[in-house]
């Protein structure tokens, strides 16, 4: 029996999925390079399945059904192109490619378009959930050439994480859409990560709240509007003890890990001219963090103010749950307006309400307004930017004030809360009617001749102020991001 797919990478992810499959009904067909890996899949977790071992490529490819459908569960950049190479050979036209891992979505696009000049096909397909969601359903989001995706879809809908009946899986767009909506949601996931890391100091710190009346606030958000994977997992981190009895994650050093996919977030965010700021400042925070000698040198050098926290707890409990809702929300925001942006740019006519509703279920930054997100494209697919959708109107209204006081408490304690602190900014950036920027026009005509426009003219006439009187008429181009 010829199998459905074929899937190359027996990482963690590539066996769940290959497992996920399988549960499901479709024959498996599986390859690693290391060929003792598929042994061992074999005779352990894949025993008793339908799941076929393959030692090599062309194996691989005798045993799938036409048109074939090969999966990379491989690292990201060069080894994903070298896979490709000697897969082409192999194939006819019509066969399909998969990349499920984090691509940057630019090679995903040059992937594409170079395989459909030689007649394949290809997907860049985001994958999210880890481990667990790769075994019993995570979030896919599948883009690159549409011609596959009929071929592709029994397969994904059927593994992807379901809510109300409705897969976590959907057509993202052409070309490297999948992987640009994966990046974003990658963005957004430090975003939420550094949140809840800067409430857990607020309280641990400021607060002086043990380790495990955090663990109690964080299973009270869980039943609330906070509610999400991250902080459902966050409350049973809280809760898990080291042999000795002790909290374990007062034991883990504080250096954090990062594999890129929040700095090309970022870095994507700056060449659109979108601001990503409190998704930028989450990425610096990890940078900062793995700073860990120098930092131990600087609390010597320049100690903390001593101060403590004089006042009702239970408020600013209260406040500091505000602050992680509203700077949330925040970062959904961002990332939805540079994915607004992103879709005009690289023509990729993306559907707002259908990413979020792949986001509901399976994903690491599944929410519960997520929803709520979803209705709000639904009435306005051209919707601006989600802080002007009704629901989300008030919410940031209820959390201002809560939101306000949690980072003052962090700035009069020497805590650094730069995602919410960011995020805050933002806000009062986003609504502020008039911003300083007319002085700085100003002053990048005075030292440069770059011109401006002005409030009492039309909008695209420029002009030029000979500021010193030693200057002239001649003014430099203007640039606009």
């Amino acid at each position: 029996m010829k199998a459905n797919i074929g899937l190359i990478g027996l990482a963690v992810m590539g066996q769940n999925l290959a497992l996920n499959m399988n549960d499901h009904g479709f024959t498996v067909a599986v390859f690693n390079r290391t060929t003792s890996v598929v042994d061992k899949f074999l005779d352990g977790p894949a025993k008793n399945t339908r799941i076929i071992g393959t030692h090599s490529l062309e194996q691989l490819i005798d045993n799938l059904e036409s048109p074939r459908i090969i999966m990379l569960m491989v690292k990201a950049g060069e080894v994903v192109d070298q896979y490709i190479d000697k897969l082409t050979p192999l194939l006819s036209p019509d066969d399909i490619i998969i990349d499920g891992g984090n691509s940057l979505f630019t090679d995903t696009q040059r992937r594409t378009l170079a395989l459909q000049e030689k007649k394949f096909l290809y997907i860049g397909a985001g994958v999210s959930g880890g481990e667990e969601g790769a075994r019993n359903g995570p979030s896919i989001m599948p883009g690159g050439n549409h011609a596959a995706w009929p071929v592709v879809k029994p397969i994904f809908q059927s593994i992807s994480a379901q809510v109300e009946g409705e897969p976590c899986c959907e057509w993202v767009g052409d070309n490297g859409a999948g992987h640009y909506v994966k990046m974003v949601h990658n963005g957004i996931e430090y975003g939420d990560m550094q949140l809840i890391c800067e409430a857990y100091q607020l309280m641990s710190e400021g607060l002086g709240l043990s380790t495990y009346e955090i663990q109690s606030i964080f299973a009270e958000w869980n039943r609330g509007q906070l509610s999400s994977y991250l902080i459902e997992i966050t409350a049973a981190i809280f809760a898990y003890k080291d042999q000795d009895g002790q909290a374990l994650v007062k034991k883990i050093l504080d250096t954090a890990g990062q594999k890129g996919t929040g700095k090309w977030a970022g870095m994507n965010a700056l060449d659109l001219g979108i601001p990503l700021t409190l998704i930028g400042e989450s990425v610096f925070a990890r940078c900062l963090s793995a700073q860990k000698e120098e930092r131990v040198k600087a609390a010597a050098a320049l100690p903390k103010r001593p101060l403590k926290f004089i006042g009702n707890k239970k408020a600013m409990i209260s406040a500091i749950g505000d602050a992680l809702y509203a700077a949330k929300i925040i970062s959904y925001a961002q990332g939805f307006r540079l994915m607004r942006e992103a879709s005009e740019e690289y023509n990729m006519s993306l559907n707002y309400g259908d990413i979020a509703l792949m986001w509901r279920g399976g994903c690491i930054i599944r929410s519960r307004f997520l929803n709520d997100i979803k209705q709000a494209y639904d009435a306005n697919h051209e919707l601006e930017n989600l802080l002007l959708a009704d629901f989300f109107i008030d919410a940031m209204k209820q959390a201002d004030e809560g939101w306000r006081r949690a980072v003052i408490l962090g700035i009069e304690l020497s805590i650094p809360t730069p995602a919410m602190s960011s995020a805050l900014a933002y806000f009062d950036g986003y609504r502020s009617e008039k911003l300083p920027a007319n002085l700085l026009q100003a002053q990048r005509d005075y030292f440069g001749a770059h011109s401006y426009e002005r409030i009492d003219k039309p909008r695209g006439q420029f002009f030029h102020t000979d500021w010193t009187g030693r200057g002239g008429e001649t003014a430099s181009t203007s640039y606009t991001v």
